[in-house]
């Protein structure tokens, strides 16, 4: 399968995820990670329901792929997360040795490019804009409810 019709498909199934905890009053960041083009871990946020500023989709996403590999580091995979992770996330993406990212859309006020060096692995390749209008408008439409 083309790379850019996967990456189309996972970025997908993350909105999903993003939906999910839409409806459960999180910020709507959804994130999968697939192996070989396989779904390995499906997260979304949880910070409101763990009450843990920590629980953002891409850290939950980690520790799920990690448990069902059977080991700390993702060399193999591609993390898919609807909206640029943070610098906490990004670290947390390093220190697991993820070779891909993917992203929606741009977190001009909080997201990891804001750094410099890179906080991801130097070897990480990334994509971004991947369905960046629905990622965008998901993040949008939430906030604006909430005001």
């Amino acid at each position: 399968m083309e790379t850019v019709d996967l990456d189309t498909r996972m970025m997908r199934e993350a909105l999903r995820e993003a939906e999910a905890a839409r409806a459960a009053g999180e910020v709507p960041i959804g994130a999968v990670i697939a192996c070989k083009g396989r779904i390995i871990a499906r997260a979304h946020n949880l910070t409101e329901a763990l009450n843990d500023a920590t629980a953002h989709a891409e850290m939950q996403a980690i520790t799920m792929a990690t448990e069902y590999l059977g080991g700390k580091y993702l060399s193999d995979c591609t993390l898919y997360v609807t909206v640029e992770p943070c610098p906490m996330c990004a670290a947390a993406l390093n220190w697991a040795q993820l070779p891909r990212l993917v992203y929606g859309c741009a977190d001009p006020r909080r997201g990891y490019s804001l750094f410099q060096p890179s906080l991801l692995h130097p070897r990480t390749e990334v994509a971004s804009g991947i369905l960046s209008d629905e990622c965008t408008a998901l993040m949008q439409n939430f906030f604006r409810e909430k005001r």
